[in-house]
């Protein structure tokens, strides 16, 4: 399998209706949201769904969430023991890297940083990191416009435990949901070459990353995010034709223009904005819709 050999630049647009895409555990898990009301979800809620998409196509992942282990590892650490070994069992530092790149796609997209404590805490030097940058860097998503947060008080009509040796019906409060109305995310990226060199990330590899994009909510449903509450509208993805790229990262973003259709109305859908692409010469992106 080739290397990849080209950048590559990539946005996606992405809905939001009536749901929760990222709740914030410091506020109530409450949608983010910024100073100026902007929504938003962090690169490692990106990077979990992603990887969660590597695991449906089928490939080996690192970092997997409890709800979806495949291998019977209860951690990390138990994870890199069971399937690479010790890193003194290795010529070098490097060789671990280069065995954990081949192994886990995660690994070899994003990175990994592998710590490992010496049994001898009094031994100078103990302990060893084995850290490994990644080519694929993914933006925080950020909405177009202001989100509307709404809360909703969720009831339960079923006792828990019966009361006074009766199963009583009653209807107590349970907590309190929190939901985006509607909000149009862009979450945008790059995969750098010279870093693919060194984690052996391929041309097969970028092609899976790109389908795992398009597909990004396929099997994410749950009670915060309903099936068909988010969506991929739009993937544009752009390869250029050296390593370095024919333009900056930031310029190529930033051609993906998007703005509201009335300015003063609060949009409620995707039809209420305005997409276009600023034409850049020599580089034209592959158009993708989402699912």
């Amino acid at each position: 399998m080739q290397v990849l050999q080209n950048k590559i630049d990539f946005v996606a647009l992405v809905s939001v209706t009536l749901a929760n895409p990222n709740g914030d555990p410091l506020n109530g898990n409450s949608p983010r949201t910024d100073y100026a009301g902007l929504g938003e979800i962090s690169d490692v809620c990106i990077k979990r769904k992603l990887r969660n998409r590597m695991q449906d196509l089928g490939q080996a992942v690192f970092v997997q969430s409890a709800d979806r282990c495949d291998d019977g590892c209860g951690s990390l650490s138990e994870r890199a023991s069971k399937t690479l070994g010790k890193p003194k069992d290795y010529k070098t530092p490097d060789a671990y890297a280069q065995k954990a790149c081949e192994t886990w796609l995660d690994v070899r997209s994003f990175g990994q940083l592998f710590a490992f404590k010496d049994k001898d805490k009094d031994k100078e030097g103990s302990g060893v990191s084995v850290g490994i940058r990644g080519p694929v860097s993914i933006h925080q998503a950020v909405s177009f416009s202001p989100v509307q947060i709404e809360d909703m008080q969720i009831t339960k009509s079923v006792n828990g435990e019966s009361t006074n040796g009766k199963s009583a019906r009653s209807s107590d409060t349970m907590g309190t949901k929190h939901f985006v109305r509607f909000g149009l995310y862009k979450i945008k990226g790059s995969i750098n070459v010279q870093l693919a060199e060194k984690t052996g990330f391929t041309e097969q590899d970028a092609a899976l990353l790109k389908e795992c994009l398009r597909t990004l909510f396929v099997n994410d449903a749950s009670s915060a995010r309903p099936d068909g509450s988010m969506e991929v509208c739009r993937l544009f993805w752009w390869q250029h034709n050296c390593k370095d790229g024919q333009y900056s990262s930031a310029r190529v973003h930033r051609s993906v223009q998007v703005t509201a259709k009335h300015p003063d109305a609060i949009p409620a859908s995707v039809e209420d904005y305005e997409i276009t692409l600023e034409p850049l010469e020599g580089l034209v992106p592959e158009v993708l819709d989402g699912v």
